[in-house]
Order: C-alpha cells, then sequence, then structure tokens
C-alpha cells in the first residue's frame, strides 16, 4: 500500500507520496520575485526558512484562482524545499498497485508531462503528481 497526501486544484484530485511532505499549512504571505517564471508565486518564510511557492494553477495552465487564498504543500525536492499552492487540501488516502494506470490518454499534454500515473477511486480519479516536475519553475 503507498499512502499519499491528496489534494484539490480546479476540478482535479491530485496526490503526492506522504513521504516526500514536510507538511501542510493554510494560506502565508508571500514575497513576490521580480523576475520569476510566472510559475513562481513568490517565497514563503517558514519559520526562517526561505521556500520557494509554486503555483500549480498556473503550472498546469488552469486559469487564475478566484476567491480564497491557496493553501500549501510544503514538499521535499530533493535537497531543497518547496511549496505547492494548491486550491484545497484533501486527506491521506491508501491505494495499492491493483487500482494504479498510466496517465489517461484524455489528460491535456501540459498535464501528462507532470503526472506519474492515476489510481481509480471508488467515487473518482487520483492523478499521482510527479513532485520534481511540478516544482521546476
Amino acid at each position: 500500500m503507498t499512502q499519499y497526501v491528496t489534494f484539490q486544484v480546479a476540478d482535479c484530485l491530485y496526490g503526492v507520496d506522504v513521504t516526500g511532505v514536510q507538511e501542510v499549512l493554510p494560506p502565508q504571505p508571500r514575497t513576490p520575485t521580480p523576475l520569476a517564471p510566472a510559475t513562481v508565486a513568490g517565497l514563503v518564510n517558514l519559520r526562517g526558512q526561505v521556500v520557494l511557492a509554486v503555483d500549480l494553477r498556473e503550472r498546469l495552465a488552469l486559469p487564475p484562482r478566484e476567491g480564497d487564498e491557496p493553501m500549501m504543500v510544503v514538499v521535499r525536492v530533493g535537497s531543497e524545499t518547496v511549496s505547492l499552492l494548491v486550491d484545497r487540501i484533501g486527506e491521506v488516502v491508501s491505494v495499492g498497485p491493483e487500482t494504479f494506470a498510466e496517465p489517461p490518454e484524455t489528460l491535456p499534454v501540459t498535464l501528462r508531462a507532470l503526472v506519474r500515473g492515476a489510481h481509480r477511486l471508488p467515487d473518482r480519479l487520483l492523478l499521482v503528481l510527479d513532485v520534481d516536475q511540478a516544482a521546476a519553475a
């Protein structure tokens, strides 16, 4: 069994391996980073550690977020810590290899490059995010 921390961006449910998640946080103040790529939403100070914030909506080529500030899923990418900005935090789910499939052909090309595969849950599809690719600004 593999456990994933789940979150929502737009109408899709995504998950990242729980072993790569440092923490999940409510919205935090961000410092803008001039001349950074559009996917970089700024820098966040997490208890003295400066962390890059990557806007997954921008990374996934989705329309800008309306309303609430984004939640943060703080992950480790190599030796770095990166914050992924998401719409909503879900729960931790456990899934086995029998529900896993390659990324669906119906996914847009921009999304397929960021997804390792999908798990068929009873009520929806869980897209497994490739954290290394998603965090690459």
